[in-house]
């Protein structure tokens, strides 16, 4: 058995801010094709439109910072509770 001592809080938050990023990608695009059904005939149409035009590029962003900073917080936080409890144990082959 191969034990995890400790995780690099940088790498770990730009694997979680790209992750993130690519599933704020998959969810603008859903809430673009979303708005665009929901908008068509509706009074609210253009405001419904706005937003899933504009879901494909802001969640992305938003979805990548947030990656990147909960990443690093999880690397510090298993780092810490790593050093009080051995770490996680792994086989490798």
């Amino acid at each position: 058995m191969k034990r995890l001592k400790r995780i690099s809080p940088k790498s770990l938050g730009k694997v979680f801010g790209a992750l993130y990023a690519l599933l704020g990608l998959i969810f603008g695009l859903f809430f673009l094709v979303l708005s665009l059904v929901a908008g068509i005939g509706s009074e609210d149409g253009a405001m419904s439109m706005l937003f899933g035009i504009g879901a494909p590029i802001l969640l992305p962003i938003l979805y990548g910072v947030m990656g990147l900073v909960f990443g690093f917080i999880t690397a510090w936080l298993y780092n810490f509770i790593a050093k009080k409890v051995g770490g996680i144990e792994v086989e490798v082959e």
